[in-house]
């Protein structure tokens, strides 16, 4: 069963995202009681603009998806795009990733966007693969820019060019 999550039910995903901490950061991953008040503060807060589907088996969240829908863009309409898509290395290849997209991607059509996009490491050709499996084209006319850390800061404090 997939279902859109709300900060009441935020926790659900802590056993998810701790396995998706592992995963990613090995033994530098956050600790159960900072990914909860990460769910909690950030992912839920106001400001956060994104929303998750949590695909459950019984009541554990075994896949999840973050996404936003953003305008503007062509033509009058708007875009999905999905931040981050994981599924339980106990289920994965079972159809549970597939099943997460194609929900974000009914919502991408309910509120007429004509575009989803997402992101895939370059260090994950297994996801690669998928994404062109479902049909999906990698975006060969697009480039991928990012401050991060100090940068960030830098970039506050520079003067206007």
């Amino acid at each position: 069963m997939i279902k859109e999550l709300t900060k009441e039910n935020a926790l659900d995903l802590v056993p998810i995202f701790m396995e998706l901490e592992n995963y990613y950061f090995g033994k530098d991953a956050a600790s159960e009681p900072e990914i909860q008040d990460y769910l909690v503060n950030k992912v839920f807060s106001q400001n956060s603009g994104v929303s998750i589907v949590a695909f459950y088996h019984e009541s554990t969240v075994i896949g999840f998806a973050t996404f936003t829908v953003m305008y503007p863009a062509p033509k009058l309409s708007g875009q999905v795009f999905m931040k981050d898509l994981f599924v339980s290395s106990m289920v994965r290849g079972k159809g549970i990733g597939l099943k997460l997209m194609q929900h974000i991607a009914k919502i991408a059509i309910d509120n007429g966007c004509n575009r989803f996009d997402w992101t895939a490491e370059s260090t994950n050709p297994r996801a690669g693969q998928f994404y062109q499996a479902i049909g999906a084209s990698v975006v060969e006319d697009k480039e991928y820019y990012r401050l991060d850390d100090e940068l960030i800061n830098r970039f506050v404090e520079s003067p206007v060019y």
